[in-house]
């Protein structure tokens, strides 16, 4: 059974140092260190695993945070769950461990980033999890050695993670998958929306086998979601068809 709980000793952080390497293949000048995962335990950040029996097969760290106006809120900075473990339900509840985490302190919002050409994870903040979007951030991190990247920019949306608004309230009694069940594919209904930014299904083969029209797609998703956001829409679902994954735009309350 996968259980999850909070690190709190050097050689857990140390694992999850390790699975970082495994799942992003940074160089080690990119690694997010070991003293960060202390650090970020000790001063009102989230470190928790997922482990199977001993194994640690997945992680999460998040950070404090302030907005601008004082709000305090959580930034996660990383999910990791080891490839032979993925659509099993161990995302999820690693996210869920994080908002129980949150709620009981008092907050209510958390925020990561993703990166809009990553088609699955799109659909399990949206769809799975019930996040929004209404900011975009062009080349982020700047350019890494991680294969997931591509050699692309890294551009990222913004997740916002209203914790105990109606509509997570919502998406997670809906969607809550029997314990040991495997995330659910299929698609949704459709939501009332007023844009749609749309991405090829095979997006990460294009990655890999024509790195400039990968470009060209992402110049041009980068284009339509500021447009989008500069009229006041947010990315309030996803869906996805055999050819295509597509953001579903409208107005946040």
């Amino acid at each position: 059974m996968i259980q999850v709980r909070r690190l709190s000793t050097v050689d857990e952080f140390s694992e999850a140092l390790r699975l970082q390497q495994c799942v992003w293949q940074f160089a080690d000048a990119e690694l997010v260190p070991l003293p960060v995962f202390v650090v970020a335990g000790q001063t009102g950040g989230q470190v928790f695993g997922a482990f199977d029996g001993h194994r640690m097969i997945g992680f999460c760290l998040a950070f404090p945070a302030l907005k601008a106006d004082a709000r305090p809120y959580l930034h996660s900075h990383m999910l990791a769950v080891m490839p032979e473990y993925r659509n099993a339900g161990v995302g999820r509840r690693l996210k869920l461990e994080q908002r129980a985490d949150a709620l009981s302190r008092g907050l209510d919002l958390m925020e990561w980033t993703f990166d809009p050409l990553q088609l699955k994870n799109a659909y399990f903040n949206m769809a799975r999890l019930g996040a929004i979007v209404r900011r975009y951030v062009e080349n982020e991190y700047g350019n890494t050695s991680s294969p997931l990247d591509g050699g692309l920019p890294t551009d990222r949306c913004v997740a916002e993670w209203w914790l105990a608004s109606p509509r997570v309230e919502r998406i997670l009694s809906d969607d809550a998958p029997a314990e040991g069940a495997k995330e659910p594919v299929g698609r949704r209904k459709r939501l009332p929306h007023q844009e749609r930014i749309a991405v090829p299904i095979a997006i990460d083969q294009i990655r890999r086998d024509d790195p400039e029209h990968a470009r060209a797609i992402q110049s041009a998703c980068a284009t339509q979601f500021k447009a989008c956001f500069t009229r006041g829409l947010a990315v309030i679902g996803f869906e996805h068809t055999d050819t295509e994954g597509a953001y579903l735009l409208g107005r946040w309350p």
